[in-house]
């Protein structure tokens, strides 16, 4: 049950594709010249609590519902489709109207420690060890933190358009991880496909 390297990594590339913080600088940036400012310490803060939290018990609240990791593995499977769906298609599925602004809401809770995200921890623990998954969270949130306060240096580094592919390609990512949390689940094996 110790530290695997490639666990971590599985773990934070599965993240960082979901709460996809890069994919979000528009968004980001937009709510921040509604508001006048974001502050990225405490953004990142309030969504490590809020994934740590989900992470560490989880589990046991699904057990209230009488519902098993597995069977939410596969549900959250069916949320990483459709947020890779929205990403390869650039259509919007969910919304993000809760009421309130600014660095808590919308942005720690629920752009970066949203349904997608929450989902995903709780699918990778049928996966991977949870000190590795603890390890790519905190990861995760420190790149979340340094996206936040470099948002304008993103935005003029990767354009529009490298934003626009970017946001693609880790699409396409998040839909072939949904499939594989989707077979490894359910029991389903497939042959090798020639």
């Amino acid at each position: 049950m110790g530290i695997n390297f490639i666990e971590v990594l599985a773990s934070f590339m599965v993240l960082f594709a979901v709460i996809d913080i890069l994919g979000s600088i528009p968004i980001i940036i937009d709510i921040k010249s509604k508001t006048g400012k974001i502050e990225p310490l405490k953004v990142a803060l309030v969504a490590f609590l809020i994934m740590l939290a989900f992470l560490l018990v989880g589990e046991p609240l699904l057990g209230i519902f009488g519902v098993d990791i597995s069977s939410f593995a596969i549900a959250g499977s069916f949320i990483l489709l459709l947020l890779a769906l929205e990403m390869i298609l650039g259509i919007q599925l969910f919304k993000n109207d809760g009421p309130g602004s600014g660095s808590i809401v919308p942005i720690a809770f629920p752009l970066i420690a949203g349904a997608g995200s929450i989902t995903t921890l709780l699918s990778l623990k049928a996966e991977y060890h949870i000190i590795n998954i603890a390890i790519a969270l905190v990861a995760n949130i420190i790149l979340v933190y340094v996206v936040l306060k470099s948002t304008r240096f993103f935005e003029k580094l990767l354009g529009p358009t490298g934003l626009h592919i970017f946001r693609k390609a880790f699409g396409i990512i998040l839909l072939a991880i949904a499939i594989k949390l989707f077979i490894s689940n359910t029991g389903i094996e497939l042959g090798n496909v020639r």
